[in-house]
């Protein structure tokens, strides 16, 4: 039996709408991002929406900080960014929000694999479970559409809890990834 809680989301058909609900559920109105063509329909969903408050960073560890400072305000917030912005990220996790125990909440778009051309991108996406995994920070790769809303909620819950960053990557199963020329 669904509860009340999954009716929003279980209406929504597309990856982006359920994250955008979910978000919402759990009062995460802040939303910073590094752009990114993969997310694009998730920032231009919470940008259009009014109960968000969503802007353009310029480094990944800006919006880390930016988010920082609106947990310790009392705003809930959320990191967009894809896998090699990831790659910016191990020391403020590290020195910041690991061991304040910030629950930093981080979305990744998945590069670096199925037809990756970019050979950076694909270093990147090897190391950066293993980095999260040695930050102790608790991690989900996002591959389907009927298990999202759980998973988003869930891992919520748990962050704000536990007091711990979460990181949710998202598949270019869930996505269709970045679209590459041939």
């Amino acid at each position: 039996m669904k509860g009340v809680w999954m009716v929003e989301a279980a209406t929504a058909s597309a990856w982006y709408e359920i994250v955008r609900e979910v978000l919402k559920r759990h009062d995460v109105k802040l939303v910073t991002y590094v752009p990114d063509n993969v997310l694009r329909p998730l920032i231009e969903a919470v940008e259009a929406d009014p109960f968000f408050q969503a802007f353009a960073c310029t480094r990944e560890e800006e919006a880390v900080g930016i988010n920082t400072g609106a947990w310790m305000g009392g705003v809930r917030s959320m990191l967009l960014m894809q896998t090699s912005g990831f790659a910016t990220l191990p020391n403020v996790l590290a020195s910041l929000a690991v061991p304040f125990q910030i629950p930093v909440l981080m979305m990744v778009s998945e590069r670096g694999t199925l037809g990756e051309f970019n050979i950076g991108q694909s270093l990147v996406a090897r190391t950066m479970r293993p980095v999260l995994e040695a930050l102790a920070i608790e991690h989900h790769t996002m591959t389907r559409l009927d298990e999202a809303e759980f998973i988003l909620d869930r891992s919520l819950v748990q962050a704000f809890a536990t007091m711990a960053p979460v990181c949710f990557i998202l598949s270019p199963l869930l996505t269709g990834g970045k679209v590459f020329s041939k």
